[in-house]
């Protein structure tokens, strides 16, 4: 079975589907040792991580192919991942879907903005016409050809048109095939709450830190009929949080003494990374 027939599996089932997101293979690897069913690779968390920008289309086509083919390879659970907008014409976007699918990824995300394309929480967004979108999606599922791989089609036109024009774009935009529909830039607990019930199709909640949202929990997206969600940048806060107060009190005291409670030690992250597994190789064939 392939990951992506997995995901479809666990879409199809009676509970929602929780993908934290992952901004790198060690934290995918992290995701699925705490017990999550999938990863969602942050296209945002790839760009901050890989590059120290900001998410304004910055990651290349090919970088963001490496980024999902290492979580891929990383890790047992199916990756989610962030195609932004296809990079380019359809003729990029056609070879971005055969890249995915190579890769080896359950599922990609494509959004309706024109390029150069931002992160769904910033504004001054430019959008696709929702036709000229859904001729892209057309073409997006052609190019997977016989692969299971899933398309998730995402609309930004929440915070550009308002909820109606986000709800016409997402039926549209599942009216034309697509697996899964995402609107995206949710930042209210009623907005969620509308999507979740105005829409009859298999749909995405995505939930961030700092937003409204953040107090909804995994069975109250589920309430509101949403099949899968995403914490896209819990672990990336976490982390860019922990390194600041980490290096603040070792510049502060010139020692990380007081800090083992808040460290894991060099055991224990070589367990995240399987190193029993290599060392029983090298043992064996070494």
């Amino acid at each position: 079975m392939t990951q992506a027939s997995t995901l479809r599996s666990l879409i199809a089932g009676p509970g929602i589907v929780s993908a934290p997101g992952a901004y790198d293979t060690l934290t995918a690897r992290l995701v699925e040792r705490a017990g999550f069913p999938a990863v969602y690779m942050t296209g945002f968390g790839a760009t901050v991580s890989r590059l120290g920008l900001p998410d304004l289309g910055f990651m290349t086509q090919t970088e963001m192919t490496a980024h999902a083919r290492d979580m891929v390879r990383g890790t047992s659970v199916p990756i989610i991942a962030d195609a932004d907008t296809g990079y380019g014409g359809v003729n990029n976007l056609h070879r971005t879907i055969e890249e995915y699918v190579q890769a080896g990824v359950a599922a990609v995300h494509l959004e309706d903005q024109v390029l150069p394309k931002k992160c769904g929480q910033l504004g001054g967004i430019r959008l696709e016409t929702p036709e000229a979108n859904v001729r892209r999606l057309k073409g997006a599922l052609r190019a997977r050809g016989d692969s299971e791989m899933m398309i998730i089609a995402r609309t930004d036109a929440l915070g550009v048109d308002g909820l109606d024009a986000a709800l016409h774009r997402a039926k549209a935009y599942a009216d034309a095939g697509v697996d899964m529909v995402f609107v995206d830039g949710v930042k209210t607990i009623a907005q969620a709450v509308t999507i979740g019930r105005a829409l009859d199709f298999p749909r995405v909640l995505s939930i961030v830190d700092g937003n409204e949202t953040a107090q909804l929990s995994i069975a109250d997206a589920q309430d509101m009929g949403f099949s899968l969600v995403f914490h896209a940048l819990s672990t990336l806060f976490a982390a860019s949080h922990a390194v600041a107060n980490t290096l603040a009190s070792l510049k502060a005291a010139g020692t990380t003494a007081g800090l083992s409670s808040q460290l894991d030690d060099y055991a224990t992250l070589s367990d995240a990374v399987d190193l029993h597994r290599w060392e029983e190789i090298d043992a064996t064939y070494g």
